[in-house]
């Protein structure tokens, strides 16, 4: 039989391993002081290493993207550029171009153009050439030609969600197997059309126009992306 002294000592052996556990897990490998922060902007709620932190080697699967006459990785949308033998963790490039955006991200909504959001980064979707880093939605002036800067987050742009027009309470059912970037690009372009057609914004209070006109100018704001929406492939109900 164990003894109990014997069973103490295995129980306090195991204590010590689970506290240092723990504080690898708060502090990173080797004792170095947690390098990653929360991303809770628009509930994205996602970690994310922070500008600066230098790594090894860069993941298996990245992108090389050219950027101001030089190039730098792409991952996970995480950015990294050159460092001697190492890379560190740097801002995404605004203007630069991805073939695919980041395995976590959230659809915004700003002016019933939709924005793709993660670590602190926005991307459009540009058509055949990808996705393009742009800056928030609001603030065109905020560049980053380098991307290595490591600059405080913007404050979250006004009138921004997470939340499309989606056609002013129609529904609508892709018929083609249009993927959800497709139908991202598609339901833009049609509210964009019907907005030329009809003057009526969803995004706007009021649809924008004048309050004796709206329930006349929805009702063909409806009709105006229903007509474009069918002849794209979609069901709308």
């Amino acid at each position: 039989m164990i003894k109990a002294g014997a069973i103490s000592a295995l129980m306090l052996s195991l204590r010590l391993a689970a506290v240092a556990f723990a504080q690898q897990a708060e502090h990173g490998h080797g004792g170095a002081p947690r390098t990653e922060h929360f991303d809770a902007r628009y509930s994205h709620d996602h970690y994310y290493a922070d500008h600066g932190h230098v790594v090894p080697r860069l993941p298996p699967t990245h992108f090389v993207v050219p950027n101001a006459g030089g190039h730098v990785y792409y991952s996970g949308g995480m950015w990294y550029a050159p460092r001697g033998p190492n890379y560190v963790v740097v801002a995404a490039p605004v203007g630069v171009f991805v073939p695919v955006l980041p395995p976590f991200y959230t659809t915004l909504w700003f002016a019933g153009a939709p924005y793709y959001y993660a670590n602190d980064t926005y991307y459009q979707y540009r058509g055949d050439q990808g996705y393009e880093v742009v800056p928030p939605p609001g603030d065109q002036s905020a560049q980053n030609p380098e991307g290595a800067a490591d600059q405080a987050p913007p404050d979250t742009p006004p009138d921004v969600n997470a939340s499309p027009p989606a056609g002013d309470d129609l529904f609508i059912y892709p018929q083609s197997g249009q993927s959800a970037d497709q139908q991202a690009n598609d339901k833009y372009q049609c509210h964009q059309w019907a907005l030329s057609q009809t003057g009526f914004d969803p995004t706007q209070a009021g649809g924008g126009v004048a309050p004796e006109q709206a329930a006349v100018k929805r009702a063909d704001y409806q009709r105006a992306m229903r007509a474009c929406l069918e002849g794209r492939g979609y069901s709308v109900k």
